[in-house]
């Protein structure tokens, strides 16, 4: 292996760049004029994505007709966070009260949902407890109080493969069709936001289809049911 690069990357993205890595693989690879954090002994491009998924639009575009991608997405299901002084001493530590779930990956595929239908795309969640280590008090911007932080990584507790449509339609609860987005933003115990987001990759992936409307409300129905359909979970 190559050593790790630092470009512009936080404490999650290079334990997470470490853990992935194995033997033959190389970190900071330069693949058809973009860099890609880590390439695999067997070709696979592996890109770690901690935020929103947007920027590697033009990278997707320009790579997946000719190369493996897999994008790799932590979600910090479990969370503390710990207050430290100027010297790194823990002052205090709290638990999150957010859970959030690998339904939190719609979020970034919203960005580019119809791309999870190409051959050459795996898009891997992270389900990890993480530490978001802080100043001991927000701070006050122009326009409002700041909390910047780091995020770091303690364990890896699951990990979902999503490659084609039938991974996401089971990410998804059973609902009777046919519904609103309003009444799968319940069932998935998710905010509304997150719901729509849900619904608009479904409807671009055809996971869903178009039932009309219930006054105002467009319906969906079922194009995959998540019944049927099994999630690729890795062990």
């Amino acid at each position: 292996m190559t050593g790790i690069g630092q470009l512009r990357e936080g404490p999650l993205h290079r334990d997470l760049k470490a853990m992935l890595a194995g033997p033959g693989d190389a970190f900071e690879v330069r693949v058809d004029g973009y860099v890609i954090d880590l390439v695999r002994a067997d070709g696979e491009l592996v890109e770690i994505q901690t935020g929103g998924f947007s920027p590697l639009r033009a990278k997707l575009d320009a790579l997946l007709d000719r190369h493996r991608v897999r994008i790799v997405h932590p979600v910090p299901t479990e969370r503390r966070i710990l207050r430290v002084d100027e010297h790194g001493e823990v002052l205090s530590t709290k638990r999150s009260p957010k859970k959030p779930g690998p339904a939190t990956i719609f979020e970034g595929l919203v960005s580019f949902p119809t791309l999870l239908s190409h051959p050459n795309l795996t898009i891997e969640v992270l389900l990890c407890r993480e530490d978001h280590v802080r100043a001991p008090a927000p701070v006050r911007g122009r326009r409002y109080m700041r909390d910047p932080g780091q995020r770091r990584l303690r364990d890896v507790i699951d990990r979902i493969e999503l490659s084609n449509p039938a991974h996401v339609a089971a990410l998804l609860p059973v609902l009777e069709a046919p519904f609103t987005t309003r009444e799968l933003a319940k069932a998935m115990k998710v905010p509304l936001p997150l719901a729509q987001k849900a619904a608009a990759c479904c409807r671009a992936l055809e996971v869903f289809t178009d039932a009309g409307m219930r006054g105002r409300a467009p319906l969906h129905d079922w194009g995959l049911h998540p019944k049927t359909n099994g999630i690729g979970k890795k062990r």
